[in-house]
């Protein structure tokens, strides 16, 4: 080994030391090895450890469809209110209607986003033409039942998620994972529910029906032609 890699050699220990030593279950016997590994050995090894503690910048795995939590090694969600709201184009769905949610507050990089309902885990509905830098999670069975990030680039208040409700009478609320960057998300970011529309009631064309407005109004016109002819 050359004087250039011995000089080397102490400064990649500490690291992959380091990084090993986030790794409770294996960090003995790591420990134990850096010393006898050359400086090439550990810096592949350092790179191997670092790729493992990227998580997922191409979006989340299937794995968190349930509890929404990334799967950044070694790193905790923050504990601070969210500054993030999702809002949406209305308060009320109808099956069928596509609604939009913006995920408003400050620039974000990943995200993993579901509409579920009350006491269930379940991504319900069908997410539409993801916005640019985002796609499609398979979630549920289902395709389409939920949106991640497709890449790390910056995100805003300018992107709009699109959702189609499915036919179902409960409400329903969407649910987000935003994550600032690798270090930096909030869990549990959750809209303001959604409740289905009532239908509406109306006269139908041609049915004949007449309301007690329209009664009201017939009897007063008949009334006053009847005064004229007196």
């Amino acid at each position: 080994m050359s004087s250039g890699e011995n000089a080397f050699t102490p400064h990649l220990q500490n690291k992959v030391s380091t990084l090993c030593g986030s790794l409770a279950a294996a960090s003995t016997h790591c420990k134990k090895t850096v010393s006898s590994m050359g400086a090439a050995q550990m810096a592949v090894l350092s790179l191997l450890c670092l790729s493992g503690g990227q998580a997922y910048p191409s979006g989340a795995p299937t794995g968190a469809c349930v509890d929404m939590i990334p799967r950044h090694m070694g790193v905790e969600p923050q504990t601070s209110p969210p500054p993030y709201t999702l809002l949406t184009n209305a308060n009320e769905f109808s099956p069928g209607a596509p609604i939009t949610v913006t995920i408003v507050g400050p620039a974000y990089r990943g995200v993993l986003l579901e509409a579920r309902t009350p006491g269930d885990t379940t991504a319900l509905g069908s997410w539409q033409m993801p916005p640019p830098d985002t796609r499609f999670l398979e979630c549920s069975g289902n395709p389409q039942g939920a949106v991640t990030h497709a890449n790390t680039n910056v995100k805003g208040n300018s992107t709009v998620f699109s959702w189609t409700p499915p036919n179902t009478i409960r409400p329903i609320y969407f649910m987000a994972t935003v994550a600032q960057q690798r270090t930096v998300y909030w869990l549990d970011v959750r809209s303001s529910a959604l409740f289905r529309a009532s239908p509406r009631l109306g006269l139908a064309a041609g049915t004949g029906s007449v309301t007690p407005g329209r009664t009201l109004l017939s009897s007063a016109l008949c009334w006053l032609f009847y005064k004229t002819l007196l």
